[in-house]
């Protein structure tokens, strides 16, 4: 069944290695079972027992020794060096921890908090207004150590800018501003609309928050201290900074600010041809015009391949449109994802 598995993925155009990857095989050993022609699993496992194993004794041990006065409220870490300037070695940092692990006794030994295990908000998008990004980055101005400040909302299913203002302070009533300026600018019912941020002030100040749960939108925030859970947004102010017409020695004046930030808005949601979205700009994915575009592009690589088919091995690009977006996806699933396209 395996092997049937196999060769429909790779009749297909799955690679092997990926194929084989994700039933949790390597792609030798089914080459090798290929090469057998058996219908039968050949893998053998280890005919006896590690020569290092730990004894019983040694397990009971390593038991008594981590849960004694002494060392009961001590990590593995730290009890390995305490027995060893006491002149005694039962086992290896690793072998406490596989013991204690294995007992189901690796729970937390100190007094201060266990870690939150807090994980990231997770939201998928499959059209536009579901799921947006937003944050606040720095922007320099002539004098060192003044800044203006340029706060910004994207889409992130169609990756379009969807909100701007740029104000020489940070405040929860300028960002509360901000959402009630793209409210009154679009005919769409923002209930239930995710709005996802870092954990400043003005994301999650009290005049902000009234002004969400009035419009039913759905807050949403980056753990604490973690800078990479608010991917898009990032993603975009680094794009905004590495533009060649930024300003690196910084504004005049925040007229001169608001004046470039317009363009390169408009630049970014009607010409950027974005990566993440097949190529196409956030403004055509927002309104749907991406599909024909999309669908251009392939004839155009058909014709292309009708002309001269030596010059594709399998097929051409597929030019396929991005349906679905993930915030923050579970790392598993998003393996899983990357193992299915591949």
């Amino acid at each position: 069944m395996i092997l049937e598995l196999v060769d429909e993925a790779t009749n297909a155009g799955a690679r092997l290695e990926p194929a084989c990857d994700t039933l949790g095989l390597s792609a030798r050993t089914v080459q090798r079972w290929q090469g057998c022609g058996s219908g039968q699993d050949r893998r053998y496992g280890p005919k006896r027992e590690p020569a290092n194993k730990l004894s019983e004794v040694e397990v009971a041990r390593i038991l008594a020794v981590a849960n004694s006065p002494e060392f009961r409220d001590v990590s593995p870490k730290l009890i390995v060096p305490h027995l060893a300037d006491q002149g005694i070695y039962i086992a290896s940092e690793s072998s406490f921890y596989r013991t204690l692990h294995a007992h189901k006794l690796m729970n937390h030994r100190e007094r201060s908090k266990p870690a939150s295990g807090h994980r990231p908000s997770e939201h998928v998008a499959t059209e536009p207004w579901q799921v947006a990004s937003w944050d606040i980055t720095y922007l320099k101005t002539h004098v060192a150590g003044i800044f203006y400040y340029l706060y910004l909302v994207m889409d992130v299913w169609s990756r379009k800018i969807v909100g701007w203002q740029v104000h020489e302070v940070e405040s929860e009533d300028l960002s509360s501003e901000l959402i009630c300026e793209i409210e009154d600018g679009t005919d769409v019912d923002l209930t239930g609309w995710v709005l996802h941020a870092d954990n400043g002030g003005p994301m999650k100040g009290s005049t902000m928050v009234a002004t969400l749960d009035k419009l039913g939108v759905i807050s949403s925030f980056s753990r604490p201290s973690v800078s990479d859970d608010n991917p898009y947004s990032e993603a975009l102010f680094r794009t905004l900074k590495y533009r060649p017409t930024y300003p690196t020695g910084g504004f005049a004046s925040i007229e001169d600010a608001r004046t470039w930030v317009e363009s390169f808005v408009r630049w970014y949601n009607t010409e950027h041809l974005h990566s993440g979205i097949t190529y196409g700009t956030p403004d055509d994915r927002h309104s749907g015009r991406d599909v024909e575009v999309l669908a251009n592009r392939r004839r155009v690589y058909e014709r292309a391949c009708r002309r001269n088919p030596s010059r594709w091995s399998r097929h051409t690009r597929k030019w396929e449109r991005v349906e679905v977006v993930y915030l923050n996806p579970e790392r598993k699933e998003k393996i899983a994802q990357e193992k299915i396209a591949a």
